[in-house]
């Protein structure tokens, strides 16, 4: 069985497990921890990275440091996780949903300026299996109209636009570490700040409220409440395990490509023979390889070519229910103007078994499998 997913393991992650153990030190904000933070930094060129237990709670904190309050209203694509709407939710916001675009699966920013009223707080773009959104647009109206910008780059780690990092556009960044993204702590994320004047806030935030960031300074003789917060960090244990992978994040990467590139290759003539479409990268975007999916015609046909393929032993996956035909999404947002895309192409969206390591035979054998099934 070639299964959708396997976590990233270098073999190396329990030997600085390990070390955190002995250290001693395996609450959050330990030697690992920093690492981490180091890396991120020094990757992204952000002003402060902090690792958070989740992409889902660094999405928390940047809704808090954005100070949304309840009426306010955020900007955000309908095809996304539940976690970009759920972040603003819980501040009282309602979610006001745009279309995206056929190509990239992204948020329309041609269509977010259109959507803006006076209770307007914030946009959050996605930027869907690692490839950026038009991030200059979506920084033009922001500005324009004074609005936060909280970019939800979980898939989109060493991803570039326009030769910047993803995550460090907006006010706010966030990543996912999740066991499905292209390194992982098991479950895990980091917040990317821009401006450096939230930084003190962001670090009473993710420690229970208090200035225990400080304390383990030397900047302050005890530590004390000073706002309210909540419990954002990870274990050492887990940044141990994440630094790990971050060491080896060339190779890791290559790989990833490696398997998206071929996929792409022996696909091309199928997409070109009109059968199914295949992702796009625009020039000014680099690809991650965190996701290869293919398009089929329709609903009917993907869920044809999902049960042919599990048939073969092949586990595919399909993707977001739009939130805005969700429960949820009725009852905390509204979708501003005509569902031209969002789901009709995600009914369309199969996602192919994509992971570090992916054996190059599994990958033509996929392939071969989804010829097969379109009779080529």
């Amino acid at each position: 069985m070639i299964r959708f997913n396997v976590p990233p393991y270098t073999g190396r992650e329990l030997d600085n497990v390990k070390k955190a153990m002995e250290s001693m030190h395996i609450c959050g904000d330990g030697e690992f921890t920093k690492k981490c933070h180091t890396f991120l930094e020094q990757q992204t060129g952000a002003e402060k990275c902090l690792l958070t237990t989740s992409c889902t709670h660094a999405l928390e904190m940047a809704a808090l440091l954005c100070d949304i309050k309840e009426g306010d209203e955020v900007i955000m694509p309908s095809y996304t996780f539940v976690s970009t709407a759920d972040a603003f939710v819980l501040r009282g916001a309602k979610i006001v949903f745009v279309d995206i675009r056929p190509d990239t699966m992204n948020i329309d920013e041609n269509l977010i300026e259109d959507a803006i009223t006076e209770k307007t707080k914030a946009i959050a773009p996605v930027h869907y299996a690692g490839v950026g959104c038009e991030m200059d647009k979506i920084m033009e109206i922001a500005d324009k109209h004074g609005l936060k910008v909280v970019e939800d780059a979980a898939q989109a780690m060493m991803s570039f636009y326009k030769g910047k990092p993803l995550g460090t556009f907006g006010d706010f960044g966030c990543y996912s570490f999740h066991e499905t993204k292209n390194f992982s702590m098991g479950e895990g994320g980091a917040l990317l700040i821009r401006d450096k004047s939230y930084i003190e806030a962001a670090e009473i935030l993710r420690e229970k409220g208090t200035d225990r960031s400080k304390y383990f300074r030397g900047q302050v003789d005890k530590y004390r409440w000073q706002n309210f917060g909540s419990s954002y960090l990870p274990s050492d244990m887990n940044a141990a395990y994440l630094y790990t992978q971050l060491e080896l994040a060339e190779e890791i990467q290559k790989s990833r490509i490696d398997s998206w590139k071929l996929y792409y290759e022996l696909l091309t003539p199928l997409a070109k023979a009109g059968k199914i479409e295949l992702p796009y990268i625009p020039e000014h975007c680099t690809n991650n390889g965190h996701m290869f999916y293919i398009k089929a015609k329709d609903l009917a046909e993907r869920e044809e070519l999902f049960a042919f393929l599990k048939e073969k032993d092949i586990l595919p996956a399909s993707h977001y229910v739009p939130l805005h035909s969700a429960p949820a999404g009725v009852k905390f947002g509204r979708f501003y103007g005509e569902d031209k895309y969002t789901t009709k192409e995600s009914d369309r969206l199969l996602r192919l078994p994509m992971y570090y390591r992916l054996k190059e035979e599994d990958a033509c054998y996929v392939a071969d499998k989804v010829k097969e099934f379109y009779g080529a």
